[in-house]
């Protein structure tokens, strides 16, 4: 039996555990039972194909648009899409593909095809040799955030993966480790199990659903009042208080059992008929289903994500943009999430900081980074200084990017330091234990980068610090910013600007390589200091 298949039957089989445990057992139903996408459970789809980009009502930036714009602004919108997807490019790479005409289609295009070897990327997190494992640290958080680092193309399991993180960072699906009651597993099984549905196109309602259901969630909201009311109020807007004594009532049966912080299901089930969603719920199975299906469901959900990325908008445009989207009826989360980073409103109207993640990933790939086996832990531990943990808050990250003086010279000081002053050596390339392998490496200042001109010292120089700033920012040096480097690097012989020797990348030693990186280390150190690189910048 083909692997596709055993998961549809997995994932039926779960229902109809879920749906017996909670003396629901009939209602399945399927007009075509070789058609996955026919399958319901009361009026709940299991399954739902992405809705083409033509769907939807938050227009997206099309090639034609894109391509109008001057080559500056378009690398700065692609960058904008590329860092909000964790990703990134050398930029002669970018360059490439830029010119071709077709960036963005071909971008939608790779994130509806699987081309990473799973095998591979799974094996490569799991080497102790080049990603050392801590049992104090929530290694589940770890993992997930070295699969982003290690992924080498962007293509449809990174883009689940991607949709997964985002959602696990939300209100929504939080696992919530800094409770007592949730452990570090829960952090892989609630991410794991997202990625595993997506990965087979569930439905949005019901990977809700299913979540809703689980011992996960229960762990977080522990009892018949608490989850029902935050279940409301994070998925609905739900915010009567007449509604929660209902809630309560459906679930009376279920609880959070303190030994093991396990969910029992017990046989005291409600059996008093109940009005909520403007339908009759009876037991908790009804509750989550009921509540999944409704249309205030789909709005709130919206609301959530689309708040997550216009970070800077009014409560009256968030609102006017999650209206958009949910008129085009989205049935999958890639529908909302798509629809947003894909949009005109996002790539060219809306500006906000950029997460760490966004910073690291994107730059990671730009520089060609190279690990320690302890870097993606540094990273982990430096996202809890900044307040930004992955995954660990009992309400999700409710100010996406804290901007504190501390939260935020913990993110600068991370950056600057952890990543654009480290230089990686090309002798400790095949030692993941050594301090000299992390860094960007040889490759990002390569001389064929920029115009590496023997005859024109102080063009050189010149070349090599734009293309820092455009592979970087999007931008080349300002006047005022040229001038500053050239004062400091270059000194008067005879009428002719040369290099002073700790930046003459020309010289006959030895050592040009290491006088080429003294400038790149300048250069990179006032760039950590410009507010451009932790920002996500409208584009007029």
């Amino acid at each position: 039996m083909q692997i596709k298949q055993l998961l549809q039957l997995s994932l039926i089989s779960l229902a109809l555990m879920l749906f017996t445990a909670c003396g629901s057992g009939e209602g399945i139903n399927s007009s075509n039972s070789s058609d996955k996408y026919s399958i319901e459970y009361k009026g709940l789809s299991f399954y739902s194909k992405n809705a083409p980009l033509r769907n939807y009502k938050l227009k997206s930036l099309s090639n034609k648009e894109f391509n109008k714009l001057d080559s500056l602004k378009q690398l700065a919108v692609a960058d904008k899409l590329l860092s909000t997807l964790f990703y990134g490019y050398p930029l002669k790479e970018i360059e490439s593909m830029l010119a071709s005409g077709s960036f963005l289609t071909t971008v939608q295009d790779s994130l509806n095809r699987e081309k990473i070897d799973k095998l591979w990327l799974e094996s490569e997190i799991l080497d102790e040799k080049k990603f050392k494992r801590f049992n104090y640290s929530e290694q589940e958080a770890i993992d997930i955030l070295a699969r982003f680092y290690v992924a080498d193309k962007l293509d449809s399991y990174f883009f689940n993966n991607w949709v997964a993180y985002i959602l696990t960072q939300t209100i929504m699906f939080s696992p919530s480790y800094e409770l007592d009651s949730s452990h570090s597993p829960n952090i892989a099984r609630v991410y794991n199990t997202i990625v595993t549905l997506l990965e087979d196109e569930a439905s949005m309602r019901y990977i809700t659903y299913q979540h809703m259901m689980s011992e996960d969630n229960w762990r977080r909201f522990r009892s018949p009042e608490d989850n029902g009311r935050e279940m409301l109020e994070i998925y609905t807007f739900d915010m009567d208080d007449s509604h929660v004594p209902i809630a309560a009532k459906a679930l009376q049966n279920w609880k959070l059992d303190r030994d093991n912080d396990t969910l029992v299901i017990g046989l005291n089930e409600n059996t008093e008929e109940l009005s909520l969603f403007n339908v009759t719920i009876i037991n908790g199975d009804d509750f989550y289903r009921e509540m999944v299906k409704s249309n205030s469901f789909t709005y709130g959900v919206v609301n959530r994500l689309v708040s997550f990325f216009f970070t800077e908008y009014e409560d009256s445009e968030v609102d006017r943009v999650s209206k958009l989207i949910v008129s085009s009826n989205p049935k999958t989360w890639q529908d909302i999430l798509k629809q947003i980073v894909f949009s005109k409103e996002y790539l060219l109207s809306n500006s906000r900081a950029k997460s760490a993640e966004e910073s690291f990933f994107s730059l990671a790939k730009k520089m060609d980074f190279k690990n320690r086996d302890s870097s993606i832990f540094y990273l982990k531990e430096n996202l809890e200084e900044m307040h930004q943990a992955s995954m660990k808050y009992k309400l999700g990250k409710l100010t996406r990017v804290p901007l504190d003086t501390l939260s935020f010279a913990v993110y600068h000081k991370y950056i600057r330091e952890d990543m654009l002053l480290n230089h990686s050596s090309a002798d400790a390339v095949d030692d993941y234990s050594t301090w000299s392998r992390q860094g960007w490496s040889d490759s990002f200042v390569d001389s064929e980068n920029f115009n590496y001109d023997y005859e024109d010292e102080e063009a050189s120089l010149e070349s090599l610090i734009n293309y820092l700033f455009v592979a970087l920012l999007s931008r080349e040096a300002k006047d005022e910013e040229m001038k500053m480097f050239k004062n400091h690097m270059l000194e008067d012989d005879k009428g002719v600007k040369v290099l002073r020797h700790p930046f003459n990348m020309f010289s006959s030693r030895d050592n040009r390589d290491d006088l080429k990186r003294n400038i790149a280390f300048v250069v990179l150190d006032y760039i950590s200091r410009v507010d451009e690189l932790y920002i996500l910048k409208e584009v007029k």
